[in-house]
């Protein structure tokens, strides 16, 4: 169902090959737990940042053993939401979602501390993530 190739907004993008329907479980991002501390120190040596903070002690770092959620790119009008709790971070369709098209989310706070350009495309778009 997920498909892994080169995105129009960043380098590699997130896929879906059929269509999904609106506020549907589309998986878990997974990856090495590690420290926030630790998050915080790889974020910064990082040329890919692929790291979801499950709380104000524990992150997740999909470029270690993750899997395709890794590549899910933001938008600033994103089609999928994440929701964090119990310790893991799952994704679910904002709405309908047509086979080959892009999944994004809105990273919110994110480890670029709104330094890194929004390259989304999106009419709503912040300019900064």
């Amino acid at each position: 169902m997920l498909k892994v190739k080169k995105s129009r907004i960043q380098g590699t993008g997130l896929y879906t090959d059929r269509a999904i329907g609106a506020r549907k479980k589309i998986g878990e991002y997974t990856g090495q737990i590690i420290s926030v501390k630790e998050a915080n120190k790889r974020a910064k040596q990082a040329k890919r940042i692929a790291i979801i903070q499950l709380s104000d002690k524990q992150a997740i770092d999909g470029g270690v053993n993750g899997g395709p959620f890794q590549f899910i790119n933001h938008s600033c009008e994103p089609n999928v939401f994440t929701r964090i709790a119990y310790g893991r971070a799952e994704f679910y369709t904002m709405r309908k979602i047509k086979a080959g098209e892009e999944l994004t989310c809105d990273y919110g706070y994110s480890y670029h501390e709104g330094q890194l350009p929004c390259r989304c495309g999106s009419p709503k778009c912040r300019k900064f993530i």
